[in-house]
């Protein structure tokens, strides 16, 4: 048999199903996703169940156990769905928001959840699901990147525990931030005083107008123009007063949405339901939801409302989709330094200090990559560590290491979850005075590796300050070399570093301590 000298084609790589699992305050919700080669994906299956997870923990602070035992069977439904695309409970993302966070029995729900369906339930924190909303946003609106880029922006989700925000500056995160309203939570106070659907209102625009006013002070919200709202409420309004200009994304009039959001908050449950033909689950909350964005939406300068086709879970299908994306990477580090950036000019830091202390501490960190052994991300960790780290002083000069470590910690910094805050705010702790003591309960409190990452990170950020002791920015270019036991440091230029001589003599015994190396301008 003769055969062809011409190569065979290559095959296509097969496509591969994974699944993520949402549990809500008022649903549990699955999509099943087929990723492709080109690291894509294509939702093949959805499938949701109404919860009473959010208002049992709203009304009582934990789970009942009809609303665990409900949550089970849901759950168990959907790992027999899962078997017909060949997917079994360890091959499913199973995330859980803000009720779940909130409740006392919370981990004998995910314990349970795991013993009878195979399950790992992962409590996302509110700036995880912040981060993950920006990304199936971003997806969503891939097409048309001015959205984002060119104006100053607002994006929007109302949930039903928690409302989450973010704030952009042309593209740039100015705020990110998860506030203690949702329609569930609303309800739920509201019915609980008997209240009248005028005292609703007022309620709701109490809020939002407090709200607001905190969220004027990292952007004034009359800059923003592109007004982006997403959830299934959001949706319901597009697919009745909007238009598609582009695949994954409607727009929405300014006036017609505050019209349709009129409209609706005057309608009943059952009038939504038989209206609007939406489930029940989803009737109650419809009102108060559109409400919200609505007020929300008078405070900006935007014309039109912008609803992404997507949810949460497709911002894990995203990630999970892309796995570790240099470009995708490149942007989330951006908006991390962007995020604490705008902190820092919320509390007035002295932003040409922090800038040069940052570059210092990251010259030292990667001139030291051996002696530290420290990864990507505790490097982001030190960087955002470095530009708060004298954020402080807005409250007093006076122990501002400890001030500033307060602020940070009871902050939110886009990207960074609860774990990444408590360390970057340890080691704006340790940028001067005393090292870390067995008597500082915030340190000690921390697991033993990140005692050891605040130990190092805390050690470079003390040297870097001590480089910038005037303020005047004089070291440039800082060169580092390593002669034995000593570390040299020599700037561009040369000059008078006497004073800097002098700080670095106050400050480097934490990083001959933890280094082993004498640091020395030369």
């Amino acid at each position: 048999m003769k055969t062809s000298d011409a190569p065979l084609a290559e095959k296509p790589e097969q496509s591969r199903c994974i699944a993520v699992i949402e549990i809500g305050s008022t649903g549990i919700r699955l999509v099943v996703a087929e990723i492709d080669s080109e690291r894509g994906f294509k939702v093949v299956d959805r499938a949701g169940k109404p919860s009473r997870v959010g208002r049992d923990v709203f009304t009582s602070g934990y789970i009942s156990r009809e609303g665990m035992r409900e949550s089970i069977a849901v759950l168990s439904g959907f790992r027999e769905l899962l078997r017909a695309y060949g997917l079994a409970p360890k091959d499913a993302r199973v995330i859980a928001t803000s009720a779940l966070r909130e409740a006392t029995n919370r981990d004998t729900f995910v314990d349970r959840v795991s013993l009878q369906t195979g399950f790992r339930v992962i409590v996302i924190e509110d700036i995880e699901e912040n981060h993950l909303m920006y990304l199936g946003v971003q997806h969503a609106l891939r097409t048309d990147r001015a959205l984002l880029s060119r104006y100053n922006a607002m994006i929007l989700e109302v949930g039903g525990g928690s409302t989450e925000i973010m704030l952009l500056r042309r593209g740039r995160m100015a705020g990110a931030h998860s506030l203690h309203i949702g329609t569930v939570r609303v309800d739920e106070q509201v019915r609980g005083a008997g209240a009248s659907p005028e005292y609703l209102k007022q309620f709701l625009e109490d809020n939002v107008r407090t709200a607001c006013d905190n969220l004027d002070a990292e952007l004034p919200l009359e800059s923003v123009k592109t007004f982006i709202v997403v959830g299934s409420d959001a949706r319901l309004a597009a697919a009745r007063v909007g238009r598609e200009p582009a695949e994954g994304y409607s727009v929405i009039p300014r006036a017609a949405f505050v019209a349709f959001a009129e409209e609706v908050s005057a309608l009943s449950p059952e009038e939504c339901v038989a209206r609007l033909r939406v489930p029940w689950s989803e009737a109650e909350g419809i009102g108060p939801g559109l409400q919200l964005e609505s007020l929300f939406l008078e405070r900006t300068g935007a014309e039109t409302v912008v609803v992404p086709n997507v949810s949460i879970r497709e911002g894990v299908l995203l990630s999970t989709a892309r796995g570790f994306d240099t470009e995708l990477a490149s942007e989330m580090h951006r908006q991390v330094v962007a995020s604490a950036a705008a902190l820092g000019r919320k509390f007035r830091y002295d932003e040409d200090h922090a800038r040069q202390v940052t570059d210092l501490a990251l010259r030292l960190f990667d001139a030291l990559s051996h002696e530290h052994g420290l990864g990507p991300h505790e490097r982001l960790l030190l960087e955002t560590a470095s530009l708060l780290h004298d954020i402080g002083t807005f409250i007093r000069t006076s122990g501002h290491h400890k001030h500033g470590e307060y602020i940070v910690a009871n902050s939110e910094i886009f990207g960074l979850n609860r774990s990444d805050l408590t360390i970057v705010s340890n080691v704006v702790r340790y940028h001067r005075k005393s090292p870390p003591a067995s008597t500082h309960v915030n340190y000690i409190a921390l697991p033993r590796e990140d005692r050891i990452v605040v130990m190092k990170l805390g050690a470079i950020l003390r040297i870097a300050d001590a480089l910038d002791r005037g303020h005047d920015q004089r070291v440039r270019n800082l060169t580092v070399e390593r002669h034995d036991d000593r570390l040299v440091m020599r700037s561009e230029g040369g000059g008078d570093f006497s004073l800097e001589r002098l700080s670095l003599a106050e400050k480097g015994d934490m990083f001959e301590e933890v280094f082993g190396l004498e640091p020395i301008l030369a």
